[in-house]
């Protein structure tokens, strides 16, 4: 019994950012986490930890970032 051949690999790609529900997903996920980064910036900011300036630009840098992301996407 033949197999039924099967197009090349680039003919089966999904493209899975021109779905509506992927799309939503992403951009959910990536707003929770500059979310919690957010707040993690605004706890630094009331303690006094020696690395506090250093973590919060780590932070910034990320949040930063991932807006871009979200931009470049159009999410």
């Amino acid at each position: 019994m033949d197999k039924p051949e099967l197009p090349p690999p680039e003919l089966q790609r999904v493209k899975l950012d021109q779905h509506d529900s992927v799309r939503s997903h992403v951009q959910q996920q990536v707003c929770d986490e500059v979310q919690r980064l957010e707040c993690r910036i605004e706890t630094l900011r009331l303690t006094k930890a020696p690395h506090a300036a250093i973590m919060i630009s780590t932070y910034e840098r990320m949040i930063s970032r991932k807006k871009g992301f979200l931009q470049n996407w159009d999410l």
